[in-house]
């Protein structure tokens, strides 16, 4: 049975695509050289690195570093991710099924990420769990195995009951580490997952995942 979800947020519930495409385009020091730039052409400019699987401003072959760093101290950049379409309609569907949901970043600042995301999901923080941790603080890049085990630990998860729902390939060795069952959602501007990761529930869509769960809990599938 799976009773609870994890969400990544970035690329999962927030279109991260999006928010990196208006800051190329806007920000002061950079708009000048992607003036002219087109949403095809971001995987162009960012180069998706087979470690991520999905744009990533850090895969930029040049500026990765500066533009990650810009992008992260800019706040009328960093706050606009829109929520993808039908992202609130989903966890309230969940929530009628009684599933426990979190959301779980890892962030450079956890204070500013933790406001972003009450404001982006205001609408479902009465029962959505919003978790969030400094990047390297438990010694990981993500910090993503440990804080899954401390979730599981403080909020009485039992991880074989839990999927983590992100984008990234990296996260979805975390979730294995942690016990959990990792789904893979698959935004635009995604490469497929490595051969020894093939197993992986993928969805591209809200109701494909709530389609899984259903077919997970109904006995008509199994996660491995």
């Amino acid at each position: 049975m799976i009773k609870n979800i994890i969400w990544d947020v970035d690329g999962v519930l927030a279109n991260l695509n999006e928010a990196y495409f208006y800051f190329l385009k806007n920000h002061p020091k950079y708009k000048s050289l992607y003036a002219d730039l087109t949403w095809e052409e971001l995987p162009v400019v960012l180069p998706i690195d087979e470690k991520y699987g999905a744009l990533e401003l850090k895969t930029h072959p040049a500026m990765g570093n500066e533009l990650d760093h810009d992008f992260c101290h800019s706040p009328e950049f960093f706050t606009h991710r829109p929520l993808y379409d039908g992202a609130v309609e989903a966890l309230k569907r969940f929530h009628a099924k009684g599933l426990t949901q979190l959301t779980l970043s890892a962030t450079f600042d956890v204070k500013a990420k933790r406001k972003l995301l009450n404001d982006l999901l205001s609408d479902v923080t009465d029962f959505l769990i919003i978790e969030c941790v400094e990047h390297g603080a438990l010694m990981h890049d993500t910090a993503k195995v440990d804080m899954l085990k401390i979730c599981f630990e403080k909020y009485h998860l039992k991880a074989d009951e839990t999927i983590l729902v992100d984008d990234r390939i990296y996260n979805q060795y975390a979730a294995i580490e942690a016990g959990a069952h990792p789904v893979r959602f698959r935004p635009e501007f995604t490469t497929d997952l490595p051969d020894n990761l093939k197993w992986i529930e993928e969805v591209e869509s809200y109701n494909q995942l709530e389609q899984l769960i259903d077919d997970v809990n109904a006995g008509r599938k199994t996660l491995r």
